[in-house]
């Protein structure tokens, strides 16, 4: 068994659709920069450092080296992970494995992205098959609408009910000085802007965002010395199951119910809904919030929308579901899951300010990418 492990420190970038001031480089070092203020620790104090974003949507490829002025990795062990969506999540969790084998004692995760500078749409479809997957697969947007197409008429869903999710995450990232989109909005507002591909209008889709995140891991001999409160890690779970789109599962997300059940089971979990304080859940549009939170077990197929309506999942709710805006707010793709796990970490930390939720004591933080593929991470406030 390994070392248990802790996060001691999270910084992110502040985000927004072009950052003119600064170039990729610089954009790390904004983030790490405030992820070892965060953990009081200097670079010296890093024995190495794990880092990801989609080189493939930028055409600018080996980030592990010409960004180590940016990430501080001079002269020590660097290692770099691409997993599509899941990147940020799947950097996180390789840096916990290398804290957790003893061979380092401070790793510090590193997801970047600027999207000013890629094509996501042209990637995506570049990478599909060109025979199997490119007639139903022509990027993001697509997909999602047939995913959501599949629900809607499986389960009676409306357009009303998903643009729910979007007013509680724009709503929450009022509070987040960080967020790239920072504006609330009503149902009505969703539900006039432009269609994009049916059922998916303009503000039930997430932004494309430049901006950063870094987190510390810490072993458990060095996490309480400079972390009053260290956020620990409890159980994580990768599923990157699926390798042709023409194979997702349209009315459900079996890897991310198979990754959130291992999760559970490892962190000893037996009933989420009640134990869980927080959740910040890579959502990448709005009927993700409904379909993919019945995945995750927190209620029955079908049966999301109440949970929404009934304000359950807003802050102040039974389960708040991300405070801090969540991807609909930000989404700077490498960065984007590990902002999931920092967000998490600060909770746990007491570190959130205007989106704290009060007396959190074990979250819960998912990954998005690739085939529909999951990472999950639990975190909590007590060593386990």
């Amino acid at each position: 068994m390994g070392r248990r492990v802790a996060i001691t420190g999270f910084g992110q970038t502040h985000h927004s659709a072009r950052r003119w001031d600064v170039n990729g480089l610089e954009l790390i070092q904004e983030a790490v920069t405030r992820a070892l203020a965060d953990a009081q620790l200097n670079l010296k104090d890093i024995d190495a450092v794990v880092i990801g974003n989609m080189d493939h949507f930028e055409g600018i490829n080996y980030v592990d080296t010409w960004s180590v002025e940016g990430s501080g990795a001079f002269l020590k062990p660097i290692f770099k992970v691409t997993t599509g969506g899941t990147t940020g999540s799947t950097v996180g969790i390789a840096a916990y494995y290398h804290v957790a084998s003893g061979l380092f004692d401070h790793v510090l995760a590193i997801g970047w992205e600027k999207n000013s500078e890629s094509d996501t749409t042209g990637a995506i479809i570049t990478c599909s098959d060109p025979i199997w997957d490119r007639f139903s697969y022509s990027g993001a947007i697509p997909s999602l609408a047939v995913e959501a197409s599949a629900y809607m008429k499986r389960y009676g869903i409306t357009q009303q009910d998903a643009a729910r999710v979007t007013v509680r995450d724009r709503g929450n990232a009022v509070n987040n000085p960080y967020a790239h989109l920072r504006t609330a909005v009503t149902v009505e507002e969703v539900m006039h802007s432009p269609m994009l591909t049916e059922p998916i209008k303009l503000l039930d889709i997430c932004p494309r965002s430049d901006g950063a995140a870094a987190v510390v891991f810490s072993s458990e001999d060095k996490a309480g010395k400079t972390c009053p409160r260290p956020a620990w890690v409890h159980s994580v779970s990768v599923r990157h199951d699926t390798t042709w789109f023409g194979d997702i599962d349209y009315l459900g997300i079996p890897s991310l119910a198979s990754a959130a059940k291992e999760a559970f089971h490892l962190a000893g979990i037996r009933e989420p809904w009640k134990e869980l304080d927080v959740c910040e859940l890579y959502m990448p549009y709005s009927f993700a919030g409904l379909k993919w939170i019945e995945s995750i077990g927190f209620c029955a197929p079908g049966e999301a929308p109440r949970l929404l309506w009934d304000g359950e999942t807003d802050m102040g709710g039974s389960l708040p579901i991300n405070p801090s805006g969540g991807v609909l707010s930000t989404n700077c793709i490498g960065a984007t899951a590990l902002l999931r796990v920092g967000e998490v970490a600060q909770q746990i930390m007491g570190k959130s300010e205007k989106r704290q939720v009060p007396d959190v004591r074990l979250g819960m933080a998912t990954g998005f990418g690739g085939c529909f593929w999951s990472d999950v991470v639990i975190l909590g406030v007590d060593k386990p």
